[in-house]
């Protein structure tokens, strides 16, 4: 029987621990590694982060299914709001000198109405929310406010708490809400880049073309048009420099898709079946969508009820998909989640950040470990170096993350006839091996030790082109590495994977004779 063996997260724990033993006379690095060792321990947090009136708040709620996050300017939209998953709903006030208490919850159109209890806004350290949405098991979502905030205390919250500064940031990973990225939004970017030492690869920010459909002035094409501003936004080398990916979301339609209810699609269902040219025209203006009297059978206040968790957008569409042939709440709710952008946010979310929760949550913490030992050596801090060194060749998941990260920059290493393949080994679509190998999950275990095998023949083959370039090379080794891995958790298998990194691996196989090359001929 085999003994299973540690995790990277338990060997970084054990790492912080001796750390803390060793650094224990300079309380001040032994708080900071305290403090990384405590986050190693929680789930991921995610911060939603961009200028006012950018739909943090909305898209919040879109993520968790609930309308717990307000969405007006009100005082809590001024302080940053912690929400995690809870087994009932809390409110606890953390203010500026470590205190906390209790708030009281209470509930409003479904949803959570947040108040401060009197506490200036200035005077908070943050809020944490305990609600239970499933949604939240994942990760600790983070509402922050807004960066351009004409407050320049507000504005300075979110800084503060995303900058690193001596100790681990408030966050560990960056969901960007924009419709036009700004110098200062860039600066703030590059500060948590920076502040959590994510490198090169940025695997820790996705930025969100936010209020997707009124790109396309609220036509029906108008996610069309936003997928090509997003594409064009991707390429942009400013934005490309601090963020891995650009998707577009329609918050509020997401938001309608997730709360739909059953009243919703009847109310819709009504107009749907209504003379068409009446609606068309009553669907023109959000005045006069609302307006007392109306060809159509719904009252006045079931309208603005719509237009309030719709918006006319999000009506238009449900209309012409009702017309089209949905039946129902729950088809038209997964028509609406889907075409609002949200099913792809929601993937790239779990693949980059909360599959890997763990691998990124160590390799902050290395990151921070390591700096601390550049900054502060003290007696026998050899034995930590080589440990955090061992632990980083470990984690074959980090160099995935990077490689991930960089793949669809313009100046990516992997070349494009290549690059759906190497994304999809290195996990873009699922870390599952199925997910993997681009196989049906129930593949067979011998299917996918073929198909394992075979990849790992194609990669080695690609980083032993001697055409390609040194990155072209160092990427297609990451892949190659993949998959030894993945072989290596179907069934064990290890000594056919080849040498140890460094011990004539493919790189080094360069050298060697066509026929002596693994994979040569193929």
């Amino acid at each position: 029987m085999r003994t299973a063996q540690p995790t990277v997260l338990e060997g970084v724990r054990a790492l912080l621990d001796a750390a803390v033993e060793r650094y224990d006379a300079v309380p001040e690095v032994a708080d900071r590694l305290r403090a990384s060792r405590r986050r190693l321990d929680e789930p991921l947090r995610l911060a939603l982060v961009g200028r006012v009136k950018s739909g943090k708040s909305t898209l919040l709620n879109a993520l968790v299914g609930a309308r717990i996050a307000p969405t007006d300017a009100g005082e809590c939209t001024r302080v940053v709001t912690l929400y995690r998953h809870g087994a009932t709903p809390r409110v606890v006030l953390h203010d500026a000198d470590g205190g906390q208490r209790g708030l009281p919850v209470r509930r409003a159109d479904g949803g959570l109405r947040l108040e401060l209890g009197g506490t200036p806004p200035e005077e908070v350290s943050h809020l944490l929310v305990e609600w239970p949405a499933a949604d939240l098991l994942p990760a600790t979502v983070v509402d922050t406010p807004g960066i351009s905030s004409l407050s320049a205390g507000t504005s300075a919250r979110t800084r503060t708490f995303l900058d690193a500064g001596p100790g681990p940031s408030g966050a560990d990973a960056v969901v960007f809400l924009t419709r036009q990225p700004q110098p200062e939004d860039l600066a703030v970017l590059a500060g948590f880049q920076a502040g959590t030492e994510a490198g090169p690869g940025h695997t820790t920010t996705i930025t969100v073309l936010s209020r997707a459909d009124e790109v396309g002035a609220g036509r029906l094409d108008a996610l069309l048009a936003a997928g090509a501003v997003a594409r064009r936004m991707s390429e942009d080398p400013e934005l490309a420099a601090v963020s891995s990916a650009v998707v577009p979301v329609a918050g509020l339609l997401a938001l309608a898709g997730r709360t739909l209810r059953h009243g919703d699609f009847v109310a819709l269902h009504g107009l749907a079946t209504a003379d068409q040219a009446q609606v068309s025209a009553l669907l023109l203006t959000a005045d006069r969508f609302c307006r007392l009297e109306a060809p159509v059978p719904l009252s006045a206040d079931v309208r603005r009820s719509l237009l309030d968790r719709l918006g006319l957008f999000g009506i238009r569409l449900a209309v012409t998909l009702i017309r089209a042939g949905v039946a129902d709440a729950p088809g038209l709710a997964d028509e609406l989640v889907r075409r609002s952008g949200l099913a792809e946010l929601q993937r790239l979310l779990r693949v980059h950040f909360t599959d890997r929760a763990p691998q990124l949550k160590a390799g902050t913490a290395l990151r921070l470990l390591e700096g601390v030992l550049a900054e502060h050596p003290v007696e026998g801090d050899d034995e930590l170096r080589a440990e955090a060194e061992r632990l980083r060749l470990a984690a074959a998941d980090l160099g995935e993350l990077d490689l991930l990260a960089r793949s669809r920059s313009a100046a990516g290493p992997l070349p494009a006839a290549l690059r759906d393949d190497a994304e999809r080994l290195l996990g873009a679509d699922g870390t599952t091996p199925a997910a993997r190998l681009g196989l049906p999950e129930d593949a067979s275990e011998p299917a996918l030790r073929t198909a394992a095998r075979r990849a790992l023949d194609r990669w080695r083959g690609a980083a032993a082109d001697p055409l390609a370039d040194r990155a072209a090379v160092d990427a297609a080794d990451v892949v190659v590495r993949s998959c030894e891995a993945l072989l290596a958790g179907l069934d064990g298998w290890s000594a056919a994977v080849g040498p140890e990194p460094g011990a004539g691996g493919p790189a080094e196989q360069r050298d060697q004779p066509e026929h002596e090359q693994p994979g040569g001929g193929q």
